[in-house]
């Protein structure tokens, strides 16, 4: 294996292992062929790519599933040579104040730079959604401006908090969560590249903690590994933290039994683990979905499991909160199973 200064795209279209960088930049894909999921969305701004012309854009969707590097991606393949002085990248989390747009934003769209013919400098602009009112409209006026030399791709979680003015400016692209099967398949060809020591169970902690963002499965699986030497459910829930996703089977297994008092044992031990009401009511949700339950019966439990969410989101992080969901969910599962 060839090591390089930088991360440069191999021939496979994942980055050659550079030195100690994080793997999420290592392995960033470089061309749109290499990015994994949301193919209808990637090959529509393929084809703006090719035709040269591109709208401003808005790209909303949870974090991790590949919205700034498609836009890098765009960004190499039109500009070529140019990408360095042609590409303004800011992250408006940190940056989002209306002098940032007066003054970064305009300079670098006021400045001249030779591109070829038909394409324009491209302004990113990550966590767009975190920007003040103020900046956006400054920055809406500012694209109208110089809309014949500079585009402007706006990143953010949820759309609904850009103004719009500015929405109706832009093509929104919408992107999803990855699916299980893609984090996988990445993870795998990671693995073998960094000849990553693991076992199938270690990986399935690894997309379970995941939730369909593509970083977070990356920056799970190095953290494991270096930390460990070695990938299995065990060392992954240890990294990351999270309650252990058997222990919460077991735990809503006695509570479908109606067996309140081996249900709380469970609930208790986690507690004394020291996890956040968040965190383990998180997890029981995501576990209900997918329990072997009969269907009225996890009805009744994504029910409970969402109140007691709603109350623990105000506030009422206690034990007694998720003792309490104990109690509803194994009167649940005896009414039901008395009618």
């Amino acid at each position: 294996m060839i090591m390089v200064e930088e991360s440069e795209p191999g021939p496979s279209g994942d980055a050659k292992p550079a030195g100690n960088v994080p793997w999420i930049e290592k392995y960033r894909p470089h061309e749109f062929a290499d990015i994994v999921g949301n193919e209808d969305t990637v090959a529509r701004l393929e084809v703006f790519s090719r035709n040269g012309n591109v709208p401003n854009l808005i790209l909303a969707g949870p974090p991790g599933v590949g919205k700034t590097t498609t836009i890098l991606c765009l960004a190499r393949l039109m500009l070529g040579p140019a990408f360095k002085s042609a590409v303004l990248e800011l992250n408006a989390s940190n940056e989002r104040g209306i002098d940032v747009v007066r003054n970064k934003i305009k300079t670098f769209a006021q400045t001249q730079v030779t591109l070829p013919r038909g394409r324009h400098k491209i302004v990113i602009l990550d966590e767009a959604d975190s920007m003040t009112d103020g900046a956006q409209q400054a920055l809406r006026r500012i694209m109208e401006l110089y809309s014949n030399s500079t585009r402007f791709a706006l990143a953010c979680n949820t759309s609904e908090k850009i103004i719009e003015p500015i929405q109706s400016r832009c093509a929104m692209l919408r992107y999803s969560r990855l699916s299980d099967a893609q984090l996988l398949a990445k993870l795998l060809r990671v693995c073998e590249l960094e000849q990553v020591s693991y076992t199938d169970d270690g990986l399935e902690a690894i997309v379970f903690t995941a939730e369909g963002d593509m970083r977070q499965g990356l920056n799970n699986l190095q953290s494991t590994f270096r930390g460990f030497g070695h990938v299995n459910s065990e060392n992954v829930f240890k990294v990351c933290d999270e309650p252990h996703p058997m222990l919460i089977k077991d735990m809503l297994t006695h509570c479908a039994k109606a067996d309140i008092d081996e249900a709380y044992k469970i609930m208790s031990h986690l507690w004394r683990l020291g996890y956040a009401a968040e965190d383990i009511i998180t997890n029981v949700f995501r576990i209900v979905k997918h329990h072997e339950l009969a269907e009225y019966l996890k009805l009744e439990f994504l029910k409970e499991v969402g109140y007691t969410h709603m109350r623990i989101a105000q506030g009422e992080t206690t034990l007694l909160q998720l003792s309490a969901l104990l109690a509803r969910l194994c009167r649940a599962a005896s009414g039901l199973a008395a009618s």
